[in-house]
């Protein structure tokens, strides 16, 4: 009998026209109720969907997948200099039962492991996309939203942002 963390998922991120953002596949680690946890050990090869751009990750990491939500949640083990890393997306899909897609839409957050200092990434990339894939009001309104709530949500250090994500790290860095 196979262990959950031998079943694996494709987590698929596509641009709004349907093209392939990036591609891993990672292991199921479990579901809680903030949703799905995937990991991912050192030296995962994450797919780009431009030729030439796959790129293999130095550190563990450990993705949550809420549901209804737009957004995904990436956390690193040590010693990244990355601590978390936010997708805003269209709410996540299960397309099957070893998949995952959402739309990628261009922002993101980060926060860095030595200072604890979060970014708001790719906001000229989301002005762009907005006139190249013409991205609904209800898109952008719901991108930008989300944003706003996932920096409070990671500044004041609300789970699973603050230490929740760290037993499933020890799961995949075991």
């Amino acid at each position: 009998m196979a262990s959950v963390i031998d079943v694996t998922i494709d987590v698929v991120l596509r641009k709004y026209g349907g093209s392939l953002h990036r591609r891993v596949t990672m292991q199921h680690l479990g579901e809680d109720k903030h949703g799905t946890w995937l990991g991912a050990p050192a030296g995962t090869v994450v797919h780009h969907g431009s030729p030439g751009l796959d790129y293999t990750t130095e550190h563990a990491t450990v993705r949550l997948i809420p549901p209804d939500r737009w957004w995904t949640a990436i956390f690193f083990a040590p010693p990244s200099p990355w601590d978390i890393y936010c997708d805003i997306t269209t709410p996540p899909q299960w397309t099957g039962s070893n998949e995952v897609t959402m739309v990628d839409l261009d922002l993101d957050l980060l926060r860095t492991r030595a200072d604890r200092r979060i970014e708001l990434q790719d906001q000229d990339e989301f002005v762009a996309n907005t006139d190249i894939y013409g991205y609904p009001a209800d898109v952008i309104e719901g991108a930008r939203s989300t944003a706003r709530e996932l920096y409070v949500a990671i500044n004041d250090d609300a789970e699973p942002f603050r230490s929740h994500h760290q037993a499933w790290l020890g799961r995949i860095t075991e």
